[in-house]
């Protein structure tokens, strides 16, 4: 059973189940099915053939479901181009993928025109009128390349992370088996463009036949109203967007009653977050662990009380946690993260050398560390390239940044290491506070020294309006290190 199969064999099975809600309507998996055939065959008739690539650069919306699996039932590569890069990165990726031609949604059109790509900017899908019957469709192989989700780029390039038919499948059925079922209404806020929403939420959506309720863009308050309008059991989000929510329920209660299941991850979710998401909407906020090249490696389960562990791996990983020489470390030590699974990717696209450095022998390297305890819990320590070092200590910034989350007044951290001329590096932090409401630096850094040893507490701390925040919403560290290096005052504001 390859991707388009599965949506079939769900509209067979239920034809009139809502498989998307949107304030505007709903589609059947009926509709869903037959348009995505429709436009599969559209594609075919334009002379695309199978393993070519077609981009889609559209907000989250029925045409952007119906163009992935279209695109999966011809034997296309659908490749997701982010709605928040800028014309020079949006060009890169369609011409890194060298894609045939890609689908724009119309206001945001003139960014993949700028991009100065070579394939045509499509702004609608075609309105086709095409026998239903399924002859003429192509067969294609689980192994087929599905869909490439290019890496932000934090470091390089963004690389073209390619899954096919296979490693979505696995991850669907890996994500569905424990949180989610038919009777879910799914409520993703991030983008289907990015690999969290789809692998969290699409893909265990349809593989178990449950709806997904729609937003074109994150708004704290349409995610409560679409919450009360629809009836939403299951929602996941990025730890900063989760943030935003927590704060407009607080000020603005919706009824939120029909949760069942919430889930954040994509980065450190802090407990200060998990405690107020718990007091606010009465169930508990799971903490997830992934990445774009395989997810979902870890996830707290329902019940468990490890307040900022990362959960256990999922059943269909084998997780290591090794030293630089590659060898086991022993439990409660520190290392990177490697895992071997049907889930994780098949490589890099174009990329054979990324590829083998990731994953050449069989485990993929995450590059973040971790330790695991004497039950198995995973602790997130940071990534490879974030340790601060400081006169020879290692200083996770997530560490440093749980400690701040739980003062009052602190709404957003982000930690780096400052270049210092006798220590190595020293600790910077930059603060967003709550509207309204005032903290002095150094009566924070005291809180915060009441919480951490002395080598970690911020030795500068430096209040920002809002944190640079990457495509798919998470905070940038790379730009508030630029921020530093160019005179951070410039953007102090506190």
């Amino acid at each position: 059973m390859n991707l388009g199969n599965l949506l079939h064999a769900r509209a067979t099975e239920n034809p009139e189940k809502t498989a998307l809600l949107c304030v505007d309507g709903a589609m059947s998996y009926k509709v869903l099915d037959e348009t995505s055939t429709r436009l599969a065959r559209w594609f075919l008739a334009q002379g695309l053939r199978a393993g070519e690539r077609v981009a889609v650069h559209w907000p989250n919306s029925f045409e952007v479901v119906q163009l992935y699996f279209s695109l999966f039932k011809a034997g296309l590569i659908a490749v997701a181009v982010n709605v928040r890069l800028k014309p020079a990165e949006i060009g890169y990726i369609l011409d890194h993928s060298e894609a045939r031609m890609c689908f724009s949604e119309p206001s945001l059109a003139s960014k993949a025109e700028r991009a100065g790509a070579c394939c045509p900017i499509l702004t609608a899908l075609p309105q086709l009128e095409l026998p239903h019957a399924s002859s003429g469709m192509p067969s294609v192989d689980l192994d087929q390349p599905a869909i490439l989700l290019y890496t932000s780029g934090t470091t390089a390039h963004p690389k073209g992370v390619t899954h096919t038919h296979r490693t979505l499948l696995c991850t669907a059925e890996i994500m569905a088996r424990d949180v989610m079922d038919s009777s879910d209404v799914v409520a993703p806020m991030t983008q289907l463009m990015h690999a969290a929403a789809l692998n969290v939420c699409l893909m265990p959506c349809i593989y178990v036949g449950a709806s997904m309720a729609l937003l074109p863009e994150f708004c704290p308050e349409a995610v409560l109203d679409a919450i009360e309008r629809f009836r939403c059991t299951f929602l996941f989000g990025l730890p900063t967007l989760m943030q935003f929510v927590v704060e407009e329920q607080a000020g603005k209660p919706r009824q939120v009653g029909s949760l069942r299941t919430a889930i954040s991850g994509g980065d450190s979710v802090p407990i200060a977050l998990q405690d107020r998401f718990k007091m606010l909407f009465g169930i508990p906020l799971q903490e997830i662990y992934g990445m774009t090249e395989t997810l979902p490696i870890t996830l707290i389960p329902k019940g468990a009380l490890r307040p900022g562990s990362m959960g256990v791996p999922k059943e269909g990983f084998e997780l290591r946690i090794a030293d630089n020489a590659g060898r086991d470390v022993c439990e409660n030590e520190t290392g990177e993260v490697m895992v071997r699974s049907a889930a994780n990717c098949v490589g890099y696209w174009n990329d054979p050398a990324a590829t083998e450095a990731a994953l050449g022998d069989g485990w993929l390297r995450t590059g973040d560390l971790a330790s695991r305890d004497s039950e198995g819990f995973c602790w997130f320590k940071g990534r490879n390239k974030q340790i601060i070092v400081r006169a020879g200590s290692n200083i996770s910034p997530q560490e440093v940044e749980e400690a701040l989350y739980l003062h009052p007044t602190v709404l957003e951290a982000g930690v780096v290491g400052a270049p210092d001329t006798l220590y190595g590096e020293r600790v910077v932090a930059f603060v967003v506070v709550r509207s309204g409401q005032v903290v002095d630096e150094e009566a924070l850094r005291e809180f915060a020294r009441q919480r951490l040893a002395d080598y970690k507490v911020p030795e500068r701390i430096i209040y920002l309006q809002e944190l640079p925040k990457g495509p798919s919403g998470k905070v940038q560290r790379r730009a508030l290190k630029e921020m530093l290096t160019a005179g951070a005052e410039a953007v102090t504001v506190g």
